[in-house]
Formats: C-alpha cells, sequence, structure tokens
C-alpha cells in the first residue's frame, strides 16, 4: 500500500533542513503510521541527499508524524539543479512510499 492512501503530508524547507509532516487520514490508523513509517525506512529512502539520518517526532494527538530531513550542501534548494528539489517535492516522494500492511485491518 502507498502511503498516500492513508495520509497526506505537509512540508516546509529552509536552505538544508526540510521538515515533512505525514497526517493520517483518520486518526484510527495512526497507530499503523507509527509503527511502519520509521526514522530509518525514511533514512533509506532519502538517502542519496541526506547529510545524516532522519530525525522522527511523534504527534499522537494529531494522528502525525514530523520528519527532519538534513539535506547536503549540494542538495539544498538553492543549490541543487535537481527539479523541484523544494520540500513539497520531497513529501510526495514520502507519500509514494510503499508500507506492507495491505493485511492489516485495523485500517480505517
Amino acid at each position: 500500500m502507498k502511503l498516500r492512501e492513508m495520509a497526506h503530508a505537509r512540508a516546509g524547507d529552509k536552505g538544508s533542513i526540510v521538515n515533512i509532516s505525514l497526517i493520517a487520514f483518520d486518526v484510527a490508523d495512526y497507530p499503523l503510521l507509527a509503527e511502519h513509517v520509521t526514522a530509518e525506512k525514511v533514512s533509506a529512502l532519502f538517502a542519496p541527499i541526506l547529510a545524516r539520518p532522519v530525525e522522527r517526532y511523534t504527534i499522537p494527538g494529531l494522528g502525525a508524524l514530523n520528519f527532519v530531513l538534513h539535506r547536503t550542501p549540494a542538495e539544498t534548494v538553492t543549490r541543487s539543479l535537481h527539479l523541484d528539489a523544494h520540500g513539497k517535492g520531497l513529501s510526495y516522494v514520502l507519500l509514494n512510499m510503499e508500507v506492507d500492511i495491505e493485511g492489516d485491518r485495523r485500517i480505517g
């Protein structure tokens, strides 16, 4: 299942730091997000552009996870030649991530 099927994202960036919040459509699905979308998995997803591992913060009251990405200096918004290196572009990459929760009937 793609994350976009159970969550939406908001993002922002400033220089080499990007924040991506992953928010469950249904707060009842938050435990699944917290279980399956780890800092390690997000670090692996974005490994080519990271200067260090992703930091993850949990916001259970909002049914959300917040990820902080520290990009390498060559990957900042103002220095990269990549198309749409902005945080919102990266949030779509996260939403396209596959998670193995198909058999879990807890999904709202």
